[in-house]
């Protein structure tokens, strides 16, 4: 009965696949990306949120986002806390432009009610087509190259230096402590690589798991020395149980935000940088596994975008309100659908198992930022493979050169803002000087006046 309600609800056998494939494919794609649950607390716990709420909140709203995909959309498509957009809140928002977590979860929740609005009507595909591929790429390369640094400096294998700004770290020096860690997470990245090299299901997963157990041991044969005072901790997991009350402290505190320190116009630009960083990452998405599984139609468009993108607005709205930063479309659904996905089945399966993590909410948030370094060099690297689309020759100088200026600016400025910003002003004015008008659609000139009015005022 179980299964035929399956078949009935998803559409199983006009989707020529059964239950056993789409709980297959569920349950792989769960696997290339739960190491989400490891670095999203990391990353947002820089920001000074608890590191178990933003886990308990990622595990939830994971849940709702892709439930949401897998009922309304019946899609095999699953949605987590966004790479580069977690970045982008923690190291943009709130490091670089000093706003307090509050506000920015505050501006993620009106993006994603911005989103329900656009997904309703045709708004959100009107401005997707107004940008040129070239910046679309340039978009997801830059924050591959920005999520890669941040890799490279969570694992100290990057350090300040007065004459150069950055260098490699010196082994040699402290090695019981920084110097073993950011050893251990070359190790980590070369093992991650080698696994994804050869399509190991989970490879990031067990990359991340691999290179934690590594160096457990090293704790365990001295090797490696906890150093509190100098930020170098015990190794060993705690198997204790989920407080799930530490969601209180995240839970509904976008709404707790005192405007008296947050300027207007400066709101707005953050609203607009994650709506801007959020629609290519959904959309970019969305088009590339749908490529991938064979469900574009003749015209190259997914039947099913509309629902697809009100589940994803919805799952922001929602994340946002839990205590996580905006929650997407995972590019890693591409492996559920390489094995075998096709319907909402695989969706579901996955977002079971996100609710199922939350149990394990202690052993994930133990692990330790040079264990994570590897899974963000290798996501880093995912997203660079985007610069292959890009035409470079001189033919394309024109659309070549914006797209160079946006990817450079990502890492270098450290900022995902800044390199949209002078991605679109570079594409409009070089496009216009040089006679290219036709290469401009309208909306792109209300984009460069925005950016440009966002360097005047802030």
């Amino acid at each position: 009965m179980v299964i035929d309600m399956l078949n009935k609800i998803f559409k199983l056998k006009e989707n020529n696949t059964n239950v056993k494939t789409e709980i297959t494919a569920g349950i792989t794609t769960f696997m290339t990306m739960a190491y989400i649950l490891a670095v999203n607390p990391s990353i947002l716990g820089e920001a000074g949120m608890d590191s178990t709420a933003v886990l308990l909140a990622t595990c939830i709203a994971s849940f709702i986002g892709t439930a949401c995909m897998a009922l309304m959309a019946n899609l095999p498509f699953a949605l987590s806390a966004g790479m580069g957009l977690n970045a982008f809140l923690t190291y943009t928002v709130v490091q670089g432009f000093g706003y307090t977590w509050q506000t920015a979860l505050l501006a993620v929740f009106i993006e994603g009610i911005i989103f329900i609005i656009l997904s309703v009507t045709n708004v959100r595909e009107a401005i997707f087509n107004a940008i040129p591929f070239s910046l679309k790429n340039a978009v997801s390369v830059g924050i591959g190259l920005f999520i890669a640094f941040i890799g490279l400096q969570n694992a100290g294998l990057t350090v300040a230096n007065p004459s150069t700004l950055v260098s490699i770290v010196s082994f040699t020096d402290d090695f019981s402590t920084s110097g073993i860690c950011a050893l251990l997470a070359m190790v980590g990245t070369l093992f991650t690589a080698i696994l994804y090299i050869r399509k190991i299901k989970g490879s990031i997963l067990i990359g991340i798991l691999g290179t934690w157990i590594l160096g457990i041991i090293c704790q365990l044969t001295g090797v490696y020395v906890p150093d509190s005072e100098a930020g170098f901790y015990s190794l060993l997991p705690t198997f204790s149980m989920t407080d799930f009350s530490k969601l209180g402290k995240t839970f509904g505190q976008c709404f707790e935000v005192d405007f008296s320190n947050v300027g207007i116009f400066n709101f707005i630009v953050i609203i607009f940088s994650f709506l801007f960083v959020d629609l290519f990452d959904t959309l970019g998405t969305l088009i590339g596994v749908s490529t991938k599984a064979d469900m574009l139609d003749e015209n190259g468009k997914l039947p099913k975008i509309k629902p697809a993108l009100l589940a994803d607005a919805i799952a922001t709205s929602s994340g946002a309100v839990l205590g996580t930063s905006t929650t997407t479309t995972f590019v890693e659904s591409s492996a559920g659908v390489a094995a075998g996905g096709k319907t909402g089945l695989t969706a579901m399966t996955t977002a079971v198992l996100f609710l199922i993590s939350m149990f394990f909410a202690p052993v994930f948030t133990a692990i330790p930022s040079f264990a994570t370094a590897p899974a963000l060099i290798i996501v880093g690297f995912l997203m660079f493979s985007n610069i292959s689309e890009i035409k470079l020759d001189d033919k394309n100088y024109t659309t070549a050169i914006p797209a160079y200026l946006c990817i450079i600016s990502m890492p270098l400025f450290y900022s995902i803002s800044e390199g949209i910003s002078i991605g679109v002003i570079s594409y409009v004015l070089i496009n216009l000087v040089c006679g290219k008008t036709k290469n401009i659609n309208p909306i792109m000139y209300i984009l460069t006046v925005l950016f440009i009015l966002k360097y005047i005022f802030l």
